[in-house]
């Protein structure tokens, strides 16, 4: 008997009403499920694989009982690519001749070499990062890497190394060698990483949420039919469990075949590292194959969500016992629903603020009301649209407009299948708002200062050498530099506010920045170049005059050692500084390098992380939007194929199409636009708190009107798709 149901369920999923649209639906819809599912399991595996390595290349310091036993000389420096984030440099050296490598390093690099990772060369190659450092020994092994992609440099310093802090003897590295040492770690990921939560939220909110959406629009596709059918079945005495197994035999085959198109995405990741566009983040095959194999388990999770909800969703459309009509329950469930909507936006929008500074906390509780919100909104917007489908039918029979009519009969009679209709529209501006806000919290910091830094001169490079460094390494510094440039030193007021600012350096150098060039110290009141402005602006405290003195190399050099004071590097004919080859030279007279920047850019470098982090939330953004767009599309074409074949029989009334016409602008583009407006405001509100305590977002006016209008469009092309199948129909019947 079970077998003659789920074969009876199959036959009827291709003669249903809708069947192609419903079976396309629900293949692409598992699809979709099952993708999410599967990046929720990749997600876990990239977090776990990367704290694998993480922990197998943290150093172990040496101690008292160790201190016999081989050692390397460790030291964990820091560089950045321009407008990149920054990256680890770390500085080895071994201490003896059996000294441990970091993993991923395989040989020891000579004197003046350096091992970097392949993710760094590519990136770095503009820049000539090949050759910063010394010369190239190699490159990082995927081991030693917390991704394909990390960007991380081992350098082997031409001078040596001493075992004086802040250098460290280490001897091993991860939990096996011992203890591991914090602060030691290399590269800048467990800093700036967000936490597998809130990525796992990120992928739930803006992607498997749209997913389900979509599926429970294509299991409702058609659903007339199916209603009509249970109803048979029940007459006929078939039970719930007959009604399920009819279900599951119409939603198996499409459903199962979307779910199992989703195997080759995931076994390409499991063999391959796979770029991600437009973010750049590679992922890594080997934690898919060693911590992903959830992803094996997601094509059967999908079948068995799809096929649960085709069940859950048959048996909440069978029809209620008694005398009362069945739409009088739909009716009922939808007020119930639209009451409470208003609860549902107070909870997204007010609710995290009852969770105090505790960001986890107030991430779930607007998540959760996001959910009600979702729920409720289409709901609201389809009895608000009931009520004023009545007055449209009362002005139609008054003033002989047969489509107003039509539509106002429909629309206050079917509000179940208005809220079918507006769902797509409300969640995708939802989600695309939570989009921007999340986007906003993230790259708020690196836009500001954005802003902030476009007004400066670029046109001058500020050199701060890391960790303390020698008059003599300065002077071989300031010998080394490219010609055609010219160095000055800044030395602020010895009092805020008091006393002069003093800037030295060759005539040259002081000529090119407008100042005077004398043999004694001179005063200058007004700075007139622009690179000198910002030099001012960004390194010095007060200072109620300029003093310019002219200084050889030598005696720069000395005051370049002072922590105080700024080095800083023009070119003589106002260009840009050679960026690349001042970053170059310093390698090569400093142990540890030095910080090339223009005035300000230390600032900006540390919301970079954010900004990179934000594209994330674009990327599924669009991903969600693209997905509920296509719901609206799958809703809507079904939609029409009913009310095309229920519209047919009025051609002989009418005498012709044209009712086709205003009956779908009354009954889809008018919800529509209902829609885009309610969905715009609530979105707007929704998206205020998004997870981070006493920031409020407020989507701009021009955006919404940019929604509207997009919502506006699609629903006018639905429309006239509407118009154009009932139209069809109508001419089938009639033949």
């Amino acid at each position: 008997m079970s077998r003659q149901l789920l074969r009876i369920g199959r036959d009827a999923g291709r003669r249903s009403e809708a069947a192609g649209t419903r079976a396309a639906a629900l293949a692409l819809s598992a699809f979709a499920v099952a993708l999410c599912l599967g990046l929720l399991a990749m997600v876990h595996a990239t977090y776990a694989g990367k704290e694998l390595r993480r922990d197998a290349r943290t150093p172990v310091g040496q101690t008292e009982q160790s201190r016999a036993s081989r050692a390397t000389l460790w030291l964990v420096g820091s560089d950045a690519l321009k407008g990149q984030r920054s990256f680890s440099v770390v500085f080895i050296a071994p201490r003896t001749s059996n000294a441990p490598l970091p993993p991923g390093v395989d040989r020891w690099p000579g004197p003046g070499e350096a091992v970097l990772s392949p993710g760094l060369l590519k990136a770095g190659a503009a820049e000539g990062i090949a050759d910063r450092y010394g010369k190239l020994s190699g490159t990082v092994g995927q081991e030693g890497l917390d991704d394909p992609g990390e960007w991380l440099a081992y350098v082997r310093p031409a001078q040596g190394m001493k075992a004086e802090a802040p250098i460290e003897a280490v001897v091993g590295f991860g939990p096996k060698a011992g203890t591991p040492a914090e602060g030691l770690q290399p590269g800048t990921g467990g800093d700036n990483d967000k936490p597998e939560w809130m990525f796992q939220s990120l992928v739930i909110g803006l992607l498997l949420v749209p997913s389900l959406v979509l599926l429970f629009t294509a299991l409702r596709a058609g659903a007339h039919g199916r209603d009509r059918r249970g109803a048979l079945v029940e007459a006929l005495g078939g039970l719930g469990r007959d009604r399920a197994l009819i279900a599951v035999g119409e939603a198996m085959r499409p459903v199962t075949l979307g779910a199992l198109a989703s195997v080759p995405f995931f076994a390409a990741a499991a063999f391959v590292d796979v770029r991600v566009p437009f973010v750049g983040y590679v992922t890594s095959s080997t934690d898919v194959r060693q911590h992903g194999w959830p992803v094996l388990l997601t094509p059967v999770a999908a079948v068995v969500t799809a096929l649960a909800l085709a069940v859950i969703s048959d048996q909440l459309s069978s029809r209620v016992k008694g005398t009362r009509p069945a739409t009088a329950s739909r009716s009922r469930r939808q007020r119930y629903l639209a009451f409470l909507c208003a609860p549902a936006v107070l909870l997204a929008s007010r609710g995290p603020e009852l969770a105090g500074d505790s960001t986890q906390y107030r991430s779930w509780i607007s998540w959760v009301g996001l959910a009600l919100v979702v729920l409720t909104l289409p709901a609201a917007v389809a009895v608000v649209v009931a009520r004023l489908g009545g007055s449209l039918a009362r002005a139609g029979r008054q003033r002989g407009w047969a489509g107003a009519l039509i539509a106002g009969r429909r629309l206050s009679h079917y509000p179940a299948a208005t809220a079918r209709l507006v769902t797509g529209v409300t969640v995708a501006l939802i989600v695309f708002t939570q989009a921007l806000a999340w986007q906003a919290m993230f790259g708020t910091y690196h836009a500001e200062m954005e802003e902030i830094l476009s007004a400066a001169d670029r046109n001058v490079a500020e050199i701060g050498p890391r960790g303390t460094a020698s008059a003599t390494e300065a002077a071989a510094y300031l010998e080394s530099i490219p010609e055609g440039h010219a160095p000055v030193v800044l030395a602020p007021a010895r009092t805020a506010g008091e006393g002069p600012v003093t800037i030295s350096g060759g005539c040259v150098a002081l000529e090119s920045l407008r100042l005077p060039c004398a043999s004694k110290p001179a005063r200058v009141d007004v700075a007139l170049d622009r690179r000198l402005q910002q030099l001012l602006r960004w390194n010095t405290e007060g200072g109620t005059y300029l003093k310019v003195v002219r200084a050889d190399h030598a005696e720069l050099a000395e005051q370049t050692v002072q922590s105080t004071n700024t080095l800083a590097v023009v070119r003589v004919d106002g260009g840009l500084p050679a960026v690349t080859a001042l970053k170059e030279a310093s390698y090569r007279a400093y142990p540890r390098g030095a910080q090339v920047r223009y005035p300000g850019e230390e600032w900006l470098v540390d919301g970079i992380p954010d900004r990179d982090q934000g594209r994330w939330i674009r990327l599924f953004g669009v991903l969600g939007m693209g997905i509920l767009v296509l719901a609206i599309g799958l809703r809507g074409k079904a939609e029409f194929l009913r009310q095309g074949r229920a519209l047919a029989p009025l051609t002989v009334l009418t005498g012709g199409y044209r009712v086709f016409r205003s009956s779908a602008a009354w009954a889809i583009v008018a919800p529509l636009t209902l829609a885009a407006l309610a969905g715009c405001v609530v979105a707007a509100w929704t998206a205020r708190p998004v997870a981070r305590p006493g920031m409020a977002y407020f989507v701009p006016g021009s955006l919404m009107a940019t929604a509207v209008a997009v919502v506006l469009a699609v629903a006018v092309v639905m429309g006239l798709w509407a118009a154009r199948i009932a139209g069809r129909q109508a001419r089938d019947w009639r033949a």
